[in-house]
């Protein structure tokens, strides 16, 4: 049973996914996913894919080859992984930030809350998204470098906290993605789904904890703004 998010408890801090999440990124995802796995001969499905956007790339490889008969080892997954960031950052060339970035900003600044961003992306993948949000000033951000294992596992998150100083429990966690919802369950945090750059809908980020579901982040930035 989800919550309206203008009922949850306000945090003391809230941290982000990017990809989906903050840019409209998941399309060119899929697309670099895609190119990669034609490369490596390994049958897989836009629909295959979808669902998997958002967990950690040599997992994805990992399940996506099993799922094709294709059972690959550690190695050759790090190999697949990397090759897929090649890909997406070539053709994440022009990345445009999500509705409500700007207003969710400002609503963070004006309360003064403490926020970052905590995505399982590779950290040379990450500066072209972040460049795009049109930041004064670039929040905290912990990759999938800062940890051994990103999401579906909280490690990204929990890095997160401690770097903001805040317990667990006293922030909310917004993310696109049913990986999103899990790490944020594992980590203590209160999950917050966001549709508009989802490649899932609400029911899918219900099913995997989320607290609450918006379609954009304007409904995020009015519920910190007025809560």
């Amino acid at each position: 049973m989800t919550a309206d998010i203008r009922d949850l408890p306000l945090p003391d801090a809230v941290i982000f996914d990017l990809d989906g999440t903050l840019v409209d990124t998941v399309q060119t995802r899929i697309d670099a996913w895609s190119e990669t796995f034609e490369e490596a001969g390994i049958p897989a499905t836009r629909e295959a894919l979808a669902p998997l956007i958002g967990v950690d790339g040599k997992r994805l490889a990992r399940e996506v080859a099993a799922r094709a008969g294709q059972p690959i080892d550690d190695e050759r997954a790090e190999e697949i992984d990397k090759r897929s960031g090649e890909i997406y950052e070539r053709r994440n060339h022009d990345p445009k930030p999500l509705p409500g970035v700007r207003e969710l900003v400002d609503a963070i600044e004006s309360t003064g809350l403490r926020w970052s961003i905590a995505t399982s992306s590779r950290k040379d993948q990450v500066r072209t998204s972040v460049k795009a949000l049109g930041l004064d000033d670039e929040p905290s951000i912990v990759d999938a470098s800062h940890v051994e294992h990103a999401k579906p596992e909280p490690d990204l998150l929990l890095r997160a906290a401690e770097e903001l100083n805040v317990e667990p429990g006293r922030a909310w966690y917004v993310g696109d993605s049913t990986w999103d919802m899990v790490a944020a369950v594992a980590a203590g945090m209160i999950p917050i789904g966001v549709t508009a750059g989802a490649a899932v809908d609400d029911r899918a980020l219900i099913g995997a904890g989320a607290a609450a579901v918006v379609e954009t982040l304007n409904e995020v930035a009015d519920a910190l703004r007025n809560g």
